[in-house]
C-alpha cells in the first residue's frame, strides 16, 4: 500500500484551504502566498539522522529499508511531502513527529484531512 503524507505551515491571517495547498503546492510543486518558508535542510537532515539505519540514495531524497517499506521525498521551499511505500504505522508516525517539531501538521489527502489539534482557522 502507499501513501502520501504532506506538510506546510501557514502565515498567520491567511485563508486555510487544504485542498487548494495540497493540489497546488503538494502536486503541482508551485509557490503558494499563504504558506511559510520552511527550514528544509534542517528538516531533511533531522529525517536522515532519524532514519540514518535506512538505505539513504539519491541525495537523500530515497529512503528504503527491508521489511520496513520505502518513501521517497518530494520539497519545495514551502511543503514536505513523504511518498510511503509498505510502510509501518509506527515509522509514518515518526515522520509526522518530525514534522509536527517545525510547526507543520499532516495533511492526509487520502482522508482529505487536516491534523491541525485545533490550531487551524
Amino acid at each position: 500500500m502507499s501513501m502520501d503524507l504532506n506538510f506546510w505551515k501557514y502565515k498567520e491571517n491567511t485563508a486555510h484551504n487544504h485542498e487548494t495547498v495540497y493540489q497546488t503546492a503538494c502536486c503541482d510543486g508551485e509557490i503558494m502566498e499563504v504558506l511559510e518558508i520552511l527550514p528544509i535542510d534542517d528538516i531533511l537532515k533531522k529525517v536522515t539522522n532519524t532514519f540514518s539505519d535506512w538505505t539513504i540514495q539519491d541525495g537523500g531524497k530515497d529512503f528504503e529499508k527491508k521489511g520496513h517499506g520505502a518513501f521517497q521525498i518530494f520539497t519545495t521551499s514551502q511543503i514536505v511531502r513523504f511518498d510511503c511505500y509498505g510502510m509501518q504505522g509506527d515509522d509514518m508516525n515518526t515522520l509526522i513527529d518530525i514534522l509536527l517539531d517545525f510547526g507543520c501538521p499532516l495533511y492526509d489527502p487520502q482522508i482529505s484531512t487536516r491534523f491541525d489539534s485545533g490550531t487551524d482557522r
